[in-house]
């Protein structure tokens, strides 16, 4: 009965096996092309994605060091107008320095909300930058999915025909 069964099972993979060996020859050249064509598709669309995610970096980067520079500007325009209120200060008269001294802290104050202001603004488009730079990222990537994607459901295509 052993004996039976293996001949039995046998005999049923060596059929199967030639059966998919006959198609599988027919269908060899068509699969060959379509791989061929999904791999150059995928290359090409994983160049397009490395090209704009490095631009989209480039961009991210660029963004950061402008509103370092903005923010570097605006400090030192603060720092300048400290510098301008201290000397007011020492200027003034005995009598006069209560009011130096008053409108001194007034300026240093206007100055530095308005620095304050100014790097805010200067930190609120770099990172506005930035999340654009990433959503670039993200389509590239997305398109880079879709037609590995598509090129595999070619390449199954072929390979049932």
């Amino acid at each position: 009965m052993n004996k039976l069964l293996a001949t039995l099972i046998a005999a049923f993979v060596a059929t199967g096996a030639y059966a998919q060996t006959a198609t599988t020859e027919t269908n060899t050249k068509a699969v060959v092309k379509a791989e061929a064509r999904a791999e150059a598709d995928v290359a090409k669309a994983e160049a397009k994605e490395m090209k704009a995610a490095a631009k989209a970096d480039e961009k991210a980067t660029k963004a950061v060091a402008d509103a370092q520079e903005k923010k570097a500007k605006a400090h030192a325009k603060a720092v300048k107008a400290h510098a301008n209120a201290a000397e007011n200060i020492s200027h003034a008269d005995a009598d006069d320095r209560a009011k130096a001294v008053a409108r001194a802290e007034e300026k240093v104050s206007k100055a530095n909300l308005k620095a304050e202001k100014a790097m805010i603004k200067a930190d609120e488009k770099s990172l506005k930058v930035q999340v654009d730079a990433a959503a670039d990222k993200a389509q590239a990537a997305a398109k880079t999915e879709q037609v590995r994607a598509e090129a595999m459901a070619d390449v199954h295509k072929a390979a049932a025909k």
